[in-house]
């Protein structure tokens, strides 16, 4: 049950630096339960969902991976800080996904087209989970980031490409809600300072907590060589 959410009323879409684009309510109530169901599959391994650990520190954040796994600061096809195993591939509803939110955040149809995210970091948030500010960036390719949100709100701190510091937003993220960032921003610090409990919708199938995923083009490709023809 949806207790209370703050700040909700008449959102509207909005970019907040060049390249960074909020649309509220994106993503349908059916949407939103199909990505809690595939979230419970994709969790259930082969690799299980866990806190990746940076600089020695485990993340308040748990995460699970398609395409290819990250872990800092780097991707690999198979989890070598977890168990071994070959990540899930990346699904094709997603690359489509991506495509329509790029789409719908003003790109020319070229970038639209020919937007192909190879990963994707799906991130569970429970209430004392935070992210502390930091930028995508290992990844080779500076296409778009797309961010997805289902289940509780959290507060969404959007800042600068040169610092950790101001200027920032801070922006409600709600459950539906879509946000990518690329060109100019793409390299923006981002973070995430407050879970909102008892926010989620009813009807998605998420008790508590909030899932973010994160699709990205990693640049990278583990085919072998072509030999001579």
């Amino acid at each position: 049950m949806t207790l209370f959410t703050p700040g909700l009323g008449g959102r509207a879409a909005r970019e907040l630096a060049p390249g960074a684009v909020h649309v509220p309510d994106w993503l349908t109530t059916e949407q939103q339960a199909r990505i809690v169901d595939q979230f419970h599959h994709w969790t259930a391994g082969p690799v299980p969902i866990r806190a990746a650990r940076v600089r020695g520190h485990e993340m308040s954040v748990r995460t699970v991976c398609l395409g290819w796994h990250w872990q800092p600061y780097r991707y690999t096809r198979n989890a070598t800080d977890v168990n071994g195993a070959r990540v899930l591939p990346f699904p094709g509803w997603m690359i489509r996904l991506g495509r329509r939110a790029l789409a719908a955040t003003g790109h020319d149809r070229h970038t639209v087209n020919a937007y192909t995210p190879d990963a994707a970091l799906v991130d569970f948030y429970d209430q004392a989970a935070r992210l502390g500010m930091h930028q995508d960036k290992d990844e080779r390719s500076l296409a778009p980031v797309v961010s997805l949100a289902v289940g509780d709100s959290c507060t969404f701190r959007f800042g600068n490409t040169d610092s950790r510091n101001r200027p920032y937003t801070d922006l409600l993220l709600a459950s539906g809600d879509l946000f990518v960032f690329g060109g100019p921003s793409r390299l923006a610090y981002h973070g995430v300072t407050a879970i909102h409990a008892d926010t989620a919708p009813a009807d998605v199938g998420l008790a508590g907590g909030r899932i973010n995923i994160t699709m990205r083009t990693t640049g990278l490709t583990d085919r072998p060589a072509q030999g001579p023809s």
